[in-house]
């Protein structure tokens, strides 16, 4: 493996500088390479299949002009790979690999374009990614915050051992689950965004945008808050609203436009994503700009010709 120039503290990138440029949909760029991801693990099976395809994954991001990518434990859970036949620690070790994968292709792609500074943020899921039902959509599990944080906080711990530049708290569709990840971050000593999938100016759940970006605003291990994979047109005032609540940085990465349907585990709609909104975003407030679900490297050079 060739040896990449560290760059600065993610912290430091995010409150002084340009914009950062997120990377887009991970499942959607292994699914373009032509791996099958049908099954409730998701991408999170080629990290014990084919991780090279992860890291070509990662690196057409990079290659885009994305600085951070996001590792590919969205839907590893401890329980999701238990269902499959994988045990504590091979789950664990899975886990650690999501943020070297990331790494690796940060490594590549800085040896390609010396100088580069690339982050790779480690992706932590809600709940509702295990049942693979569209739960996250929707939110409340009828589990409590005590419970949420039991499930989130042995895999953050894990995340946070491989030394992640940041944790991405994402696609939180509930406020309960925002205050067990809220919880179960302290102490870890890796910095976090939190975002919210959202529907207009509420959480999926159906609370006020207002009330669930107040939450993390006196949280310190959270740097950054936002929103991700929801409707591009609800993004910008989800921006300005975050900035104003919160004070910190604003991280926002929408999805293509279209709706997953769970029951049929397929989108459908038309897309509504465009560059053209990035420029609003930033001055709403916004510091890490990508995209989620459906928005592909080709989108990721957009914003990063319009960040520049």
């Amino acid at each position: 493996m060739s040896s990449a120039v560290a760059p600065p503290p993610f912290t430091d990138a995010l409150t002084g500088g340009p914009a950062l440029v997120l990377d887009g949909g991970l499942s959607n760029q292994l699914e373009a390479a032509g791996y099958d991801l049908s099954d409730d693990l998701w991408s999170a099976r080629l990290l014990a299949e084919r991780p090279e395809a992860i890291v070509e994954a990662h690196l057409a991001y990079y290659a885009a002009g994305a600085s951070v990518v996001i590792s590919s434990s969205y839907q590893a859970t401890f329980e999701g790979f238990a269902r499959h036949g994988t045990g504590h620690d091979r789950a664990a070790e899975l886990l650690a690999l999501s943020v070297e994968l990331g790494r690796e292709a940060a490594r590549r792609a800085e040896a390609r374009s010396p100088g580069r500074a690339l982050w790779v943020a480690a992706s932590a899921g809600p709940y509702g990614a295990l049942p693979a039902d569209g739960s996250e959509y929707r939110g409340r599990y009828g589990l409590g915050v005590d419970a949420l944080e039991r499930f989130h906080r042995p895999r953050l711990e894990v995340l946070a051992a491989a030394r992640p530049d940041v944790l991405a708290l994402e696609t939180v569709p509930d406020t309960d689950e925002a205050k067990a990840l809220l919880r179960a971050v302290r102490g870890l000593g890796v910095p976090a965004w939190l975002s919210y999938t959202i529907a207009g100016e509420r959480t999926r759940a159906g609370q006020p945008l207002e009330e669930a970006f107040a939450l993390a605003a006196g949280a310190e291990e959270i740097v950054a808050v936002g929103v991700n994979c929801c409707a591009p047109e609800d993004a910008g005032r989800a921006v300005a609203l975050a900035a104003r609540v919160t004070g910190k940085p604003v991280v926002v990465y929408p999805n293509s436009g279209e709706r997953w349907d769970a029951r049929a585990r397929a989108w459908d709609g038309r897309p509504t994503f465009s560059a053209d909104r990035v420029a609003g975003w930033r001055r709403a407030g916004a510091r890490l700009i990508g995209g989620c679900c459906r928005v592909g490297p080709e989108a990721i050079a957009d914003i990063a010709a319009q960040l520049r």
